[in-house]
């Protein structure tokens, strides 16, 4: 998603109707690709000052069945797109000192989970970054470009081909308007890191300060994840 410095309501209307029907194509693992279409945007929109990373891949298998094509692609497009993209889109909203930056990690960012290992690794992988780019920022005093990262709960898209939920009342899927409007929100009102459903940050946090055999006890109760899809 992609805003103008102007405030002009006929800008953004405008604006609107070209991302809708002129939205570029991009392999976003390919980093001449993104620059070029960067500059595309650029040339076409103006500045961007609102980036949303979201793309990503999920293969749902155990790590001794994942292939080398399997586990590069996904560190490819869950990973090293942040750094592309970002690259692209920084130089402009450090330029006029004004801009935001999303990325879309995982739950699967926050704690370690079966038939998931390198998109695990990817999505914590993406915490980390957006923490380290965070502080980087931040080492300007006068910086104002912000940083959000989002670590969303199984969302209802096809992603999670065979999701495992002991608890479907209190844990269901979440449904993607849903998720769309509260990472809005969550870039909006400039959070940092913020989980969907929100207890879910929070709670990892507390369980992280048990001894590992409570942890483990606590993981095992709430039994949650996917099933392998081979």
């Amino acid at each position: 998603m992609f805003r103008f410095l102007e405030q002009d309501m006929e800008l953004e209307k405008s604006w609107l109707f070209y991302t809708l029907r002129k939205g570029q194509d991009c392999d976003v693992s390919n980093r001449d690709n993104v620059f070029e279409v960067a500059k595309k945007v650029q040339q076409d929109v103006g500045d961007v000052t609102i980036l949303i990373n979201n793309a990503g891949i999920m293969p749902t298998h155990p790590l001794l069945d994942q292939t080398k094509e399997e586990i590069e692609r996904v560190f490819s497009i869950n990973v090293l797109a942040h750094c592309w993209t970002i690259q692209a889109f920084l130089p402009a909203m450090k330029t006029n000192n004004h801009g935001h930056i999303v990325a879309l990690s995982s739950c699967a960012g926050l704690f370690g989970l079966e038939n998931l290992v390198p998109y695990c690794g990817s999505k914590f992988a993406v915490r980390g970054m957006m923490e380290a780019l965070g502080e980087e920022l931040r080492m300007d005093k006068d910086c104002k470009i912000k940083t959000t990262c989002v670590c969303p709960y199984m969302v209802d898209t096809g992603l999670c081909k065979k999701p495992k939920v002991k608890f479907e009342k209190l844990m269901p899927l979440l449904k993607p308007r849903s998720v769309a409007k509260s990472i809005m929100r969550a870039q909006q009102t400039n959070k940092k890191i913020v989980s969907l459903p929100g207890y879910i940050l929070h709670l990892n946090n507390y369980v992280r300060l048990l001894p590992i055999r409570a942890s483990m006890f606590v993981k095992d109760f709430i039994n949650s994840g996917v099933e392998s899809d081979l």
